[in-house]
Parts: structure tokens; sequence; C-alpha cells
């Protein structure tokens, strides 16, 4: 779960990153639009992995208490 987070973390910053370069320089249109093909969605996505990488703390602690036994 740790190189989720990270992964997702990373991928995270570089999209806003070039979401916000597209907002504030003016690329040519074909660079702003490659920008909001691919990172918007990955921004997305990213974020969305990392909500689901965190667990709430009653599912961590029923972890604790109870290890997994097996099929």
């Amino acid at each position: 779960m740790d190189k989720l987070k990270l992964l997702s973390g990373i991928i995270l910053v570089i999209s806003v990153g070039s979401i916000l370069y597209a907002l504030v320089f003016n690329p040519p249109n074909w660079v702003v639009y490659a920008i909001s093909i691919i990172f918007i969605p990955l921004s997305i996505l990213s974020f969305g992995l990392l909500i689901m990488a965190r667990g709430s703390k009653d599912e961590e602690e029923e972890k604790r208490r109870e290890p997994f036994i097996g099929y």
C-alpha cells in the first residue's frame, strides 16, 4: 500500500503541475489538448487511488485485533 500511495502522490503532483502549466503559460493548442486528454483523467485517478489507499481507523483496528486465518 505504501508504494501505491507514493506512486499516486507522484502522479497527482505531476498532473496538477502540468494542468497549472497549461493555465498559467500559453502553450500551443495541441499541448493544451494533450494535457487535458492525458493529465486530467490521471489526476482524478490518482486522487481516487489515494483516497482508496487510506483505510478507516475502524478497519485498521480490526486488522490488528483479528488476524487473517486463510481460507
